[in-house]
């Protein structure tokens, strides 16, 4: 049973739908959104409101909006909607002892966090020991990324991703695909924005759609992410001289 079941819209709070983050017609046709497996993934095109859904979600549950576990409190640039004021969580019963927000786009303001907090006199170990030693500065964004895969996220956990692939070769996104099959085997939950068809592809999650209609769930198969990526590895030359038929 996954630890967050369902969010709901308090539509009747919303100060005004003509106003953003309420204006974008994901949020707007938003009534609630569950999560009835243990991977769910959202996508949908550039400013289809993904991001801002996911944030909202974490911060409701308590993480930093620029990343990290619950246990961060930094802040580089304040700029997070207020849809979390206005989201209602459904928890199970069960209670996750772990939890991770990672956004691509601040994931370098969490290393530095770390390093700036392991600099502070402490009386237990350094927080970079449970990112595997080695400084996320000193790693490509890939290898830290990986790293904290393999390393901080332990199990009966709540792991939300926003595109997670921004630095990950396609052999690297196989791996964790990998890595969540085993974090899933250990009671784990994960909420994923994401544009790759590989990640996507988890055998068993649950797949929204953002659009202008609002909230869908498809098949692996229906996703535009699938159809064009099959379309072009199965004849790269036709599409491309469809794609470059007005020059």
């Amino acid at each position: 049973m996954p630890y967050l079941r369902e969010v709901i819209l308090k539509r009747s709070e919303v100060p005004s739908f003509e106003e953003y983050p309420f204006n974008i017609p994901a949020i707007r046709a938003l009534e609630s959104l569950r999560f009835p497996s243990p991977v769910t993934v959202i996508v949908g095109e550039n400013g289809s409101g993904k991001s801002t859904l996911l944030e909202a979600i974490a911060v409701l549950l308590g993480f930093n909006p620029e990343g990290g576990t619950r246990n961060f409190s930094f802040s580089t640039r304040a700029s997070h909607s207020s849809l979390f004021e206005y989201l209602r969580p459904v928890r199970s019963p069960r209670r996750c002892r772990d939890g991770f927000f990672l956004r691509a786009e601040s994931y370098f303001n969490v290393a530095t966090n770390i390093e700036e907090l392991d600099r502070e006199p402490a009386n237990g170990p350094p927080i970079i020991n449970s990112y595997g030693g080695a400084s996320l500065h000193e790693q490509s964004h890939g290898e830290s990324f990986l790293a904290l895969m393999l390393e901080r996220f332990g199990g009966t956990g709540l792991y939300i991703l926003d595109e997670p692939e921004a630095a990950l070769s396609p052999t690297r996104q196989l791996a964790v695909l990998r890595r969540m099959r085993e974090l899933v085997a250990l009671n784990s939950q994960f909420l994923i924005a994401t544009h790759s068809p590989i990640l996507m592809g988890y055998p068993g999650s649950t797949i929204y759609q953002l659009d202008a209609g609002g909230f869908s769930e498809v098949a692996y198969t229906d996703t535009e992410h699938y159809a064009v990526t099959k379309s072009f590895l199965d004849a790269p030359e036709r599409l491309l001289g469809e794609l470059f038929s007005d020059e």
